[in-house]
């Protein structure tokens, strides 16, 4: 098969909004976390002063899409607390939907602490044991209105946190299927929250196979499909019945296969690398902004480049997905 390589005329369609357009809602499932920022360098337990925001991988492409002009709905389940407050504001500022938050006074929201660093991941330490999302059960998704909604997007963080969890998101992907939902699904490992590797990949793979699109990282697709290639790990997902498949590379770009087409789009140029978290939640929101809007599978690869690229230039989790005008003004810079 062809090879086919996204050129500069290519990947600014990938930003340029399409005509007459009509987008579909979009539905995230997730914890959203309250996140504390160090801001000075060293341990957590010798930092004093934090700044406060809201984080989750899934709330941060729900951001990013709100941001590129998509409806995103968010289902989870929040404490009636300062912090699940916190993330309500933020939602509501975001312009992300809440329609499908249940908030509960039997339990408390999770948070998390972030260090500084001054290149490449910063030290985090999660609070999220027993919280109100980790708590959602089938009975809430039954409850849900998902009339009208096009797209559901899944990680493999939020089935990790407990076993009602990812009863939850099985449900909840049970009913997208059934109202032809398009599904993607981004694995997101977090090996510690795993009793072993065997269950966490048993488990990714068996949601990851209920989904139209998959978009492991490459490290990540290693470890589930025991396969070491961007091919072999799309054809991996293509013989279990996903019908596209990205691998992002880092600052290889990404790999695209869908319906006996593949190829590789480049990496986006950066000046400066600051906090790498949320890189692939933004490369998500490029692409499911993309699929939405009708483009092809590597349009939305080039797009989830460009988006990932912005992210790392900025140090919280979401502050620096851009809107729509953003992308194309960064774009057609041709460096971020």
């Amino acid at each position: 098969m062809k090879m086919e390589f996204v050129n500069e005329a290519e990947l600014q369609k990938a930003v340029d909004e399409p005509e007459d357009e009509v987008r579909g809602r979009i539905v995230l499932v997730g914890e959203p976390m309250g996140l504390f920022i160090a801001e000075e360098l060293g341990e957590l337990e010798d930092v004093t002063h934090f700044s406060a925001a809201v984080a989750g991988a899934e709330y941060n492409v729900a951001v990013g899409l709100s941001r590129l002009d998509h409806e995103a709905l968010y289902c989870t389940r929040l404490g009636d607390d300062p912090v699940g407050k916190r993330i309500l504001k933020s939602m509501k500022g975001n312009h992300v939907s809440d329609a499908l938050v249940t908030v509960t006074d039997t339990a408390s929201t999770g948070f998390m602490m972030k260090g500084r660093t001054e290149a490449g991941d910063p030290k985090i330490a999660y609070f999220r044991r027993n919280s109100a999302a980790s708590q959602i059960s089938t009975h809430d998704i039954d409850k849900l209105d998902l009339y009208g909604c096009d797209f559901l997007h899944v990680t493999g963080i939020f089935p990790a946190v407990s076993k009602s969890a990812l009863d939850a998101v099985k449900r909840l992907m049970s009913r997208a299927k059934a109202l032809d939902m398009f599904i993607s699904f981004d694995p997101n490992l977090r090996p510690q929250l795993w009793k072993d590797e065997k269950e966490m990949v048993r488990t990714l793979n068996s949601l990851a196979q209920e989904a139209d699109l998959v978009l492991p990282g490459l490290s990540e697709g290693k470890i589930l499909t025991k396969r070491d290639t961007p091919e072999g790990i799309a054809e991996f997902y293509h013989e279990r019945g996903v019908d596209s498949v990205i691998v992002k590379l880092g600052d290889k770009g990404a790999y695209w296969s869908t319906g006996g087409e593949h190829g590789t789009v480049p990496a986006f140029p950066v000046k400066r690398i600051v906090d790498t978290v949320g890189a692939g939640d933004g490369f998500a929101a490029g692409v499911l902004s993309a699929v939405a809007e009708g483009m092809s599978l590597q349009e939305a690869a080039a797009r989830g480049t460009v988006i990932g690229s912005i992210q790392i230039t900025h140090r919280g989790d979401n502050e620096g997905l851009p809107t729509r005008a953003e992308l194309e003004t960064i774009t057609k810079a041709g460096i971020v």
